[in-house]
């Protein structure tokens, strides 16, 4: 196992350079630059006052000279200045945004594999019965179901026209001055629609996946002798059954961790929430190519080591795994 492991470590270290290299590659081949973006409503810039801001941001240069550049700087853990009118290092506008994304999709992902676990499991167990065609019912709707029409339903219903929750932000006007109750109480009614989108949109289809292995796992033989030796139902389905029903929503699990940071481009920029999200969504918007890159930079990271993470999980949920390597 620990040669394998090995193995993998050091592949990743390719796996992220190629990565950087189609992405460096695609975002500067997409039309438009920082540049228009920032001159294209100003009818006083000049083509040559352009020209300067290409070469002060340093697009004047060929992309393999652009791409070595910026690599150089990645290895040290620079990922530049924005190209924003703040023109403030790429890393502190992240470091600003990271905690409140991280912290939402951390509490979105506990309660998705929470809840979507129970439900398939027990869609599985009581197969075509009245509680499985009405998990069956939720599923299909929540596959059909778009997240942003959803997140504007959501809003216009609980918070224009019953007025209970708010639909933007983090935090009333004012909140500073609460007590630590009712501030603590104000941030939860901020996050409950934007967390209640995020768990809904991946819920069904989690619990789908889930039913579905349940259901292949169930049926295999080891199952049935468990069952002949006199072992109860709980035990089987949750001992034996469910171990190995696992396995493949591990490989779900290691995916979900760069979504951890940007999966939530959606509902942040719908909610207002400043996060890593409507960081990404800007930096696109205006063609920000330092600020984009290291938000990429950091899912591929992300990416990888949720890989590595699923191979460690396979060998602890299966022992053939780790005898195997070994």
């Amino acid at each position: 196992m620990v040669p394998y492991l090995l193995k993998r470590i050091a592949m990743l270290l390719p796996l992220l350079l190629g990565i950087t290299l189609i992405t460096f590659t695609v975002i500067h081949l997409a039309p438009g630059e920082p540049v228009e973006m920032q001159t294209a409503m100003s009818p006083k810039i000049t083509a040559e006052t352009r020209q300067r801001l290409r070469a002060y941001y340093g697009l004047d240069r060929p992309l393999h000279v652009q791409y070595g550049l910026w690599l150089r700087r990645i290895v040290r853990l620079d990922f530049g200045r924005s190209f924003a009118p703040d023109n403030r290092p790429v890393m502190d506008k992240i470091k600003e945004r990271i905690p409140v994304t991280l912290s939402l999709n951390l509490i979105a992902l506990l309660l998705e594999f929470g809840v979507a676990l129970p439900i398939g499991i027990l869609a599985a167990v009581r197969r075509n019965s009245l509680l499985d065609k009405g998990l069956t019912l939720f599923v299909f709707l929540g596959f059909a179901m778009p997240t942003f029409w959803l997140a504007l339903l959501l809003m216009y219903f609980f918070g224009v026209k019953l007025e209970w929750l708010p639909i933007s932000g983090l935090h009333s006007l004012g909140s500073n001055k609460l007590t630590a109750g009712a501030w603590f109480l104000d941030l939860a009614k901020h996050l409950l629609l934007p967390i209640g989108v995020a768990t809904f949109g991946s819920l069904a289809g989690l619990s789908r996946y889930i039913r579905s292995t349940m259901l292949e796992v169930i049926g295999q033989d080891y199952i049935t002798t468990a069952r002949a030796k006199g072992l109860s139902e709980r035990c089987v389905i949750l001992k034996h059954a469910l171990r190995n029903a696992l396995l493949p929503v591990i490989t779900l699990l290691g995916f979900s961790l760069p979504g951890l940071i940007g999966g939530s481009v959606i509902f942040e920029t719908i909610f207002a929430i400043p996060g890593m999200g409507q960081l990404f969504f800007m930096g696109v918007m205006a063609r920000d190519y330092p600020l984009v890159m290291g938000i990429l930079v950091i899912g591929a990271g992300l990416t990888l080591v949720g890989n590595l993470l699923a191979d460690l999980c396979y060998s602890l949920a299966d022992p053939r795994i780790r005898h195997g390597g070994g």
